[in-house]
């Protein structure tokens, strides 16, 4: 008998144990079930949101999104943006890429109205920023762009002199002295148009020894001696601050220009596009641009 029992009970647990056993294991396979399964249906997102996409297509699931609430950015992105933009620009670029590293951005900077005249033309970008609304609205009229621009800053105007201000000149008035050579932009670029509108609120008529394609053509005819003074943007004097000086005047708030942004039609990397465009207009990037002298919108 007491063999019997001792048989009975070794049988007993060897069977509880084999239950156990069988329960552990059945656990087990399904777990792993439910990983495979987890892994099957997230890891092209994952590795979307961190592997650089073929270029010019963007990722291939869309974009991911940073802490910050940026979409997430990979490959190629050609952004248009006016000249006045190119030192703020050039270093949001590098910023953006450093939170991106599958993005590259190249930029190219010149007058509004030259580089909306080339996007209308079919050239190849991503984005347009430019320094007036009446400039973007040639883009955006025929069909060039990818939803509303958006403002993302303001600039107003100064009057750019050589260092120390040897003329001593203390606003507009003063331009239009006997002898005094003057650099603008022409009227078909936003600074220079901003510049006749100042004028005109100034009740100052002067004629220019030079119309320049860009802000940054008439702060160099400054800057090398070839006139007295040029009309240019705040922001550019504030970057130019090592070569020349800059006088403020009244007259500028009459002649305040708004900067939109866009992502266009036909940009080769819509994804890197809608990124670049929304990091612009994120805290940190206005931070860059107002601390450069820009006016937040």
């Amino acid at each position: 008998m007491t063999i019997r029992r001792l048989t009975t009970t070794g049988l007993t647990a060897t069977r509880l144990t084999a239950t156990r056993l069988t329960a552990t294991a059945a656990a087990a396979l399904v777990l792993a079930l439910g990983a495979t399964a987890c892994s099957s249906d997230g890891g092209t997102d994952a590795r979307s949101s961190s592997s650089p996409a073929a270029p010019g297509t963007g990722s291939a699931t869309g974009p991911g999104t940073s802490a910050a609430g940026v979409p997430k950015a990979s490959g190629p992105i050609t952004v248009f943006a006016a000249a006045s933009l190119k030192e703020t620009f050039t270093d949001l670029g590098k910023k953006f890429e450093a939170a991106n590293p599958g993005a590259r951005v190249t930029f190219n900077f010149g007058g509004s109205s030259a580089l909306a005249t080339s996007i209308n033309s079919g050239a190849p970008a991503d984005v347009f920023a430019a320094a007036s609304p009446a400039t973007m609205k040639t883009v955006t009229d025929a069909g060039g762009a990818a939803g509303e621009p958006r403002t993302f800053v303001r600039n107003t105007l100064a009057i750019a002199v050589p260092k120390g201000n040897p003329k001593h000149f203390a606003g507009l008035a003063d331009l239009a002295a006997p002898g005094v050579k003057v650099a603008l932009c022409a009227k078909e670029v936003p600074c220079g148009a901003a510049a006749l509108t100042a004028l005109k609120a100034a009740g100052v008529n002067l004629t220019p020894v030079t119309l320049e394609q860009d802000v940054k053509g008439a702060l160099t005819k400054v800057e090398l001696g070839e006139v007295d003074a040029s009309l240019v943007y705040r922001t550019d004097v504030r970057a130019d601050a090592a070569k020349i000086d800059g006088v403020e005047f009244p007259e500028a708030a009459k002649a305040v220009n708004d900067y939109p942004i866009a992502s266009l039609a036909k940009a080769p990397n819509k994804d890197g596009a809608a990124a670049f465009v929304a990091y612009v207009q994120s805290s940190e990037a206005q931070q860059v641009l107002t601390a450069a002298g820009f006016q937040a919108p």
